[in-house]
């Protein structure tokens, strides 16, 4: 069974057309079954009243779809996002009212001025011809969603980002370090034994309540990934925001699905301090937030050393 995942940004509505809605949090997930292709598409719902869903939203798609419907700063803060993550892979269309002209300038000397251009009645078609991407790696899953059910137990939904899962697998849940045990496998409301990248499963497991595990968390052999309390960046700020920063001063810090508190222990080299320890891979993109700025809420970013 292979995989693809969407997000969709700009006029969220418009993923109704493509799939049966199903979670719906501050991310709204939408999703389809074609012969053995389940495609998903998730919205950042909780966007623009908070910025913290739009970098998650992104960091669960491999393909972008962005409908814009306006141009404003928010539609600027899109835009960041998307080259700050390096989604290099998607499609644009806008409705009849956005100026053209003035949407190309603004998306000029980013990753989105690569977007495959379409009319919006051309959206599904497009869609269409975007295949899988998948890869051997050894096994991990981000989480996105963890819930109690009666009978069953803990069930965690998430994304399988390397390698596959299988039932019965001995696994970590990280940062805690927490050992458990996969129990069963669901995809699509269907049963399967082992679920391949970039698959959207649910995951009923043994030795974790709901209460231990946060969206963000990850799932992976044990030794495959880093768990820290501080990290150092391959920094650079965003042109757009144009406050100082200071040392000590406080912010949020987006790595993957993980949005944590931190504060800024050094300078030069930029390093920060998190008050709870976070999880990743060398390389990872750490995206630096300032929610309460009334301007851009994308103070910069860079790649974990």
């Amino acid at each position: 069974m292979k995989s693809i995942n969407f997000v969709v940004l700009g006029k969220q509505d418009v993923a109704a057309e493509f799939g049966k809605k199903g979670t719906v949090t501050d991310l709204s997930l939408y999703d389809r079954k074609e012969s053995d292709i389940i495609k998903t598409w998730v919205t950042p719902s909780g966007f623009p009243d908070k910025i913290q869903p739009l970098l998650q939203a992104i960091n669960l798609a491999e393909y972008v779809i962005f409908h814009v419907d306006k141009l404003d700063k928010f539609t600027g803060e899109q835009i960041i996002a998307l080259d700050i993550l390096k989604k290099d892979k998607g499609i644009l269309s806008h409705t009849f009212d956005v100026d053209e002209s003035k949407l190309s300038s603004m998306i000029k000397g980013t990753v989105v001025e690569k977007y495959l251009k379409v009319e919006q009645d051309k959206l599904k078609a497009a869609i269409d011809k975007m295949d899988s991407i998948s890869n051997n790696d050894p096994a991990q899953m981000v989480i996105d969603h963890c819930f109690d059910v009666k009978g069953v137990g803990t069930v965690i939904l998430g994304k399988v980002t390397r390698g596959k899962i299988k039932q019965y697998d001995n696994l970590k849940l990280y940062p805690a370090g927490i050992d458990i045990m996969v129990k069963s496998i669901q995809m699509h409301d269907d049963p399967v034994e082992e679920s391949v990248c970039p698959a959207r499963v649910g995951l009923a497991v043994k030795g974790v309540k709901p209460d231990e595990v946060g969206r963000g968390d990850i799932i992976a052999q044990a030794g495959t990934v880093d768990v820290r309390s501080e990290i150092e960046l391959d920094f650079t700020k965003s042109p757009f925001y144009k406050n100082e920063i200071t040392l000590n001063q406080m912010c949020l810090v987006n790595v993957g699905l993980q949005v944590k508190a931190a504060k800024f222990s050094s300078i030069s080299p930029l390093k920060l301090t998190f008050d709870k320890p976070i999880v990743f891979s060398p390389g990872d993109i750490a995206v630096i937030l300032k929610p309460e700025s009334p301007t851009i809420r994308i103070l910069g970013s860079g790649s974990i050393k």
